[in-house]
C-alpha cells in the first residue's frame, strides 16, 4: 500500500500542483487548505507524512506539529515556508519535524525527504537540537542552493568581478545567457553578497504564471476577491520584502503583466487583488533570460521603459564551450556533489573523458554537465569515470546532416513548422529535434504567432 500525505498549504494553486505531483510519483496525497481542515483529516485517518506550509489563515504549521505530537500521531512532518530563519528551524526541531524546506520548493528534494520520512526510525534524538538546526539551514545553503562556483578562465574572471561590483549595491541587474549556464545560481550570489543577504531569497520562474493569475502571484489576493481565492494570499513582492525578487526568463512574460510589474517596480508600491490598500515594498530586482530583450524591444513583445527599468547593470553569461579552461572545474565539483547524493566515492575521471569533456560542444551548458556527471557516477563500478558510462549520443555525436532541422533565419519558421510535425505536435520533442531548449522554442512559436 502507497504511503499516505496530507499536503497542507493555504495557496490552493501550488497545494493542488504539488498533491498532484506526489500522486504521480506514487504516493496517495490529499490536501488542506487550513490548519482546522488538516487536524479534522488527522482525526479521520492515518497519515505517513505531513507536508505544510508555516503560515495558515487559521493557525500556524508550528501548532499543527504540536497538534500531531500531543495527540501521538505516527505522522512525519515537514516544514515548508518562505520565510527561513535560525529560530524557526531551531523551533520546529525541538516539536519534532524531520526537516525544514525554504520555498521555491525543489521537488526533488521534497521527494527525497519523504524518503527519508518513510525510512526514519522511531529512535530518540541524541543529537543537540539547536546545533541539529543551525547544521541543517546552514546544509540549505550547500544543498538547497548548490555552491557557486568560481572558474579560472578571462571569461569567468570578469564575471566574477561584474558580480562583486553590482552586489553591494541597489542597482536591479538583468542577467542574460542560454539556457543551463547557472543564471539562477547567479542571481543568488548577488543576493549572498549583498547588503539584503539575511533577508529572504524570492525567486519566480515568469514562464510558468498563467497571464490570468500574474496579478495574485506577483501581488498577493483577498479572500473572495475572485472564485477560487478561498483564503488570503501573500504575493512575491511582498514574500520578498526587504530581500530580493529573482524574475527568471523575464521575457515570457506578457504584455499586460509587463504594464503592471513596471507599476510595483516605479511606484514601490503594491495593491492585493480585492484589496484597496496599498502595500509599500523594498525590493532588489535580479532578472534573468536566454532571449534578446532588446530584439523582443525592437518587435513590440517586452516593454522598453521596463527593458530600462531591469537592466540598470547588465551581466553576461559565457557559454561552457567559451570557457573551456573552466570545464574541468566544474566536472570536479558537479563530480563531488554526485558523491555526496548518491553516496559514492569516484576519484575523478580517465584520460579518454577528460579529453572528451574539453573538445565537446556542452550545448545544454552547466546543467547538460551536471545531468551527465550524476548518471555518470551512478553507472560507474570502478574508481574513476570511463568513457563506457557515457550517454552514447556524447561519445559518438550524429553527423549534423542527418536531422534534416539545419536552418538558418530564412527558413526558420518552416523549420520550425516542419519538427513540429515531425514530433506530432509535442513541444519538447520538437525542441530536441530543433536543438534548441523549450523555452526558446515557446518564444519563437511566439514571434511567429505560431498557435498550437
Amino acid at each position: 500500500m502507497s504511503a499516505k500525505i496530507l499536503v497542507v498549504d493555504d495557496d490552493t494553486a501550488f497545494c493542488v500542483m504539488l498533491k498532484t505531483f506526489l500522486q504521480k510519483k506514487g504516493y496517495n496525497a490529499e490536501n488542506a487548505f487550513t490548519g482546522v481542515q488538516a487536524m479534522e483529516l488527522l482525526k479521520e485517518g492515518e497519515y505517513d507524512v505531513v507536508l505544510t506550509d508555516i503560515r495558515l489563515p487559521d493557525t500556524d504549521g508550528m501548532q499543527l506539529l504540536k497538534y500531531i505530537r500531543e495527540n501521538s500521531l505516527k505522522a512525519t512532518v515537514i516544514l515548508m515556508t518562505g520565510y527561513t530563519d535560525i529560530k524557526t528551524a531551531v523551533n520546529a526541531m525541538k516539536l519534532g519535524a524531520l526537516d525544514y524546506v525554504g520555498k521555491p520548493i525543489n521537488p526533488e528534494e521534497i521527494l527525497h525527504l519523504i524518503g527519508q520520512a518513510l525510512k526514519k526510525a522511531e529512535t530518540p534524538v541524541v543529537e543537540d537540537v539547536k546545533s541539529k538546526a543551525v547544521k541543517t539551514v546552514a546544509e540549505k545553503k550547500t544543498t538547497g542552493v548548490p555552491a557557486f562556483v568560481k572558474g579560472v578562465s578571462g571569461n569567468s574572471s570578469q564575471l566574477h568581478d561584474h558580480i562583486s561590483l553590482v552586489a553591494p549595491t541597489d542597482m536591479s541587474v538583468l542577467i542574460i545567457g542560454d539556457s543551463g549556464t547557472g543564471k539562477e545560481h547567479i542571481a543568488r550570489s548577488i543576493h549572498d553578497q549583498s547588503k539584503r543577504a539575511a533577508k529572504p531569497y524570492i525567486a519566480v520562474d515568469c514562464g510558468a504564471i498563467p497571464k490570468e493569475l500574474a496579478s495574485s502571484e506577483f501581488f498577493g489576493h483577498l479572500k473572495g476577491s475572485f472564485t477560487g481565492a478561498v483564503t488570503d494570499k501573500t504575493g512575491h513582492f511582498e514574500a520578498a520584502n526587504g530581500g530580493t525578487l529573482f524574475l527568471d526568463e523575464v521575457g515570457n512574460l506578457s504584455y499586460e503583466v509587463q504594464v503592471q510589474l513596471l507599476r510595483a517596480l516605479q511606484e514601490r508600491k503594491i495593491k492585493p487583488v480585492g484589496s484597496s490598500h496599498e502595500i509599500n515594498v523594498d525590493i532588489r530586482v535580479v532578472a534573468a533570460t536566454n532571449e534578446d530583450l532588446n530584439e523582443a524591444v525592437k518587435r513590440g513583445d517586452f516593454r522598453e521603459d521596463l527593458y530600462h527599468r531591469l537592466n540598470e547593470f547588465c551581466i553576461r553569461v559565457p557559454r561552457l564551450a567559451d570557457r573551456r579552461q573552466d570545464i574541468m572545474v566544474f566536472a570536479k565539483h558537479f563530480l563531488n556533489t554526485a558523491n555526496t547524493e548518491l553516496g559514492k566515492e569516484i576519484a575523478g575521471f580517465s584520460t579518454e573523458v577528460t579529453q572528451l569533456f574539453k573538445e565537446y560542444s556542452w550545448p545544454g551548458n552547466l546543467r547538460e554537465m551536471k545531468n551527465i556527471i550524476k548518471r555518470s557516477v551512478l553507472l560507474e563500478r570502478g574508481d574513476i569515470i570511463s568513457i563506457d558510462v557515457l550517454p552514447v549520443e556524447m561519445r559518438e555525436p550524429q553527423p549534423q546532416e542527418t536531422s534534416g532541422f539545419g536552418y538558418t533565419k530564412e527558413n526558420e519558421e518552416a523549420a520550425i513548422m516542419k519538427a513540429l510535425e515531425k514530433a506530432n505536435y509535442n513541444k519538447s520533442k520538437a525542441a530536441r529535434l530543433l536543438d534548441i531548449d523549450r523555452k526558446t522554442l515557446y518564444n519563437k512559436l511566439k514571434l511567429y504567432n505560431i498557435d498550437l
